[in-house]
């Protein structure tokens, strides 16, 4: 008696394995995170070596017991700095994407589902911050107010609100006339509690997907003006400035700039990862929502 076998087709089967090596991608950014905030939170605890101590014999020294990644161009060990320097480049790109979220979100949402003259008047607001050279406004910024963790949070997460409004703004367009913020409004609710009850916490999905993306932008943006040598004042650590540092003894010990970027470079990849998936599992044209 024949028997009937059952086989997905080869287009089902291709998502299915797709998606579970994006689940094995995800889960070692996650860990990635996690590890990486772990060392930088408990920095002060760990058995490490002043960050800013210098010892101009032991410059550039190999890796051994005392160093475990040697030294820099200044002798200050490298492995206390690369921490330390982790928790100055996740504060800045922790905080400023939250004030872009909270400012920027705001307004996308006030302007999605008001619309109207203040819709025109906050997306008219956005395209000319948009308009302003980044380069130029940060490099104002900290010449008027001068070098500083505070500060520089302050630029990068002022430039950062355009693009949550625009993601803000979006999500609510799509859910202000949806059946259930129709029948609040039928009920009788108040434009609070509908923006409060009905429309944040499904706008807030899109916008924390975007916000972990942001941080990896922010994190390189950081970098780069730490690069520059517009971000932290010296002798304060963070992975851009180690880079600038390290450039400086790439014939000697390119370690010093390699190593800092490397960090960098997965932290900003481990971001974009569950940036990347948790967007996808919150887009509406997904059926996520």
């Amino acid at each position: 008696m024949a028997t009937l076998e059952l086989s997905l087709p080869e287009e089902v089967e291709q998502p299915v394995r797709r998606k579970r090596r994006l689940g094995l991608l995800f889960w070692f950014a996650i860990s990635w995170i996690v590890i990486i905030f772990a060392v930088a939170i408990l920095a002060p605890v760990l058995p490490l070596q002043n960050p800013v101590d210098m010892d101009m014999l032991e410059r550039r020294a190999w890796i051994s017991t005392e160093h475990w990644l040697g030294t820099d161009g200044l002798g200050r060990d490298e492995l206390s700095r690369l921490i330390w320097g982790a928790r100055v480049s996740l504060t800045v790109g922790l905080c400023a994407p939250l004030i872009g979220l909270t400012v920027g979100g705001a307004l996308g949402l006030l302007a999605g589902y008001f619309r109207g003259r203040f819709e025109t008047l906050v997306v008219g607001s956005m395209d000319v911050l948009l308009a302003f050279p980044p380069l130029i406004f940060a490099l104002a910024v900290v010449a008027y107010l001068g070098q500083s963790i505070p500060n520089l949070t302050f630029i990068l997460g002022f430039l950062g609100i355009p693009a949550f409004m625009r993601v803000s703004r979006a999500a609510t367009l799509t859910l202000a006339r949806r059946e259930f913020v129709i029948a609040a409004e039928a009920l009788g609710a108040t434009h609070a509690r509908i923006l409060l009850r009905e429309l944040l916490p499904n706008v807030f999905l899109p916008l924390f997907a975007f916000f972990l993306l942001g941080v990896a932008v922010t994190i390189v943006a950081e970098g780069s003006l730490s690069f520059l040598g517009l971000g932290v004042p010296p002798p304060m650590a963070s992975w851009g400035s180690m880079i600038g540092e390290g450039r400086e003894s790439l014939e000697m010990a390119p370690r010093l700039a390699f190593l800092p970027a490397v960090a960098m470079f997965v932290t900003v990849l481990s971001f974009n990862l569950v940036g990347d998936t948790l967007r996808a599992l919150t887009d509406p044209r997904q059926g996520a929502l």
